[in-house]
């Protein structure tokens, strides 16, 4: 039985994987992010931030359950109800691990809500690939976190998901969106999207017209991933700002990457 374990480990952990699939042996496994101990240690009883969250991956028992070693933590939406968390007010409503913190209402992009070094770490777990600019919103994220304070990113690994027909996006491009400063309404990538979205893998989006009207709609829904990362692309970025990579790892489903300022 042991030895069959072992077999089926070896073979989930060789390729990219469905995320259902990857949760689901998680699970059986309890299986967690290599250096747990060195990530937690970049947060542990401290102030943070999460973008786009509450995020299932930050909870107990889960990949990297970073949610239970926080002091505290307050989260940012981009509007008064989303796709994944519905209606949602400004206030004391963040939760997150059974405790609360302060729910914000901004673009991931323009926090002019939060004051400059406000906090220890942001968080931002499959959110930054929604985001049209991702280069103005790490400035922006960089601006609120102290002087040796931690950003950690999670983005979804291309392979395991309907973005795995698309090619990585280059730094190029990225660069250049930022210089050119686009806004949230671009819709640059909506024809390679429509073409090479996989909707067997996506099963809320529907028919493809479905797909296509809610797409158009993005400024409302944020449900497009305007680029495509890997790591070497996250690195490239994390460097442009300014900051510095500690740690990074790609599992089966997912990018990991933790920078200081």
């Amino acid at each position: 039985m042991k030895d069959r374990l072992n077999t089926l480990r070896s073979f989930i952990l060789a390729r990219p994987l469905d995320v259902i699939i990857w949760k689901i042996y998680c699970r059986i496994f309890n299986r967690k992010i290599p250096n747990l101990k060195l990530w937690i240690s970049l947060i542990k009883d401290k102030s943070g931030l999460e973008i786009g969250g509450p995020s299932g991956i930050f909870s107990p028992n889960n990949y990297l359950p970073l949610y239970s070693f926080v002091r505290s933590l307050d989260g940012v939406n981009f509007s008064n109800k989303t796709i994944w968390e519905g209606n949602l007010e400004q206030g004391n409503n963040y939760v997150y691990n059974g405790k609360t913190g302060f729910q914000f209402i901004a673009e991931g992009t323009d926090l002019y809500k939060i004051k400059d070094e406000t906090y220890d770490f942001v968080l931002s777990s499959n959110n930054l690939e929604h985001i049209a600019n991702p280069i103005k919103s790490l400035l922006e994220w960089k601006r609120i976190i102290k002087t040796g304070g931690i950003l950690i990113l999670v983005l979804p690994r291309k392979e395991s998901n309907f973005d795995h027909g698309r090619t990585i996006t280059t730094f190029q491009h990225i660069k250049e969106d930022f210089e050119n400063n686009i806004t949230e309404n671009d819709l640059t990538h909506l024809d390679e999207i429509l073409q090479l979205h996989d909707l067997k893998r996506d099963p809320y989006a529907g028919s493809y017209e479905t797909f296509k009207k809610r797409s158009l709609n993005n400024l409302q829904e944020r449900s497009l991933h305007h680029h495509v990362f890997d790591i070497e692309l996250l690195k490239q970025m994390i460097n442009f700002i300014g900051m510095n990579v500690i740690i990074f790892y790609s599992s089966p489903t997912d990018h990991f990457i933790a920078a200081c300022k």
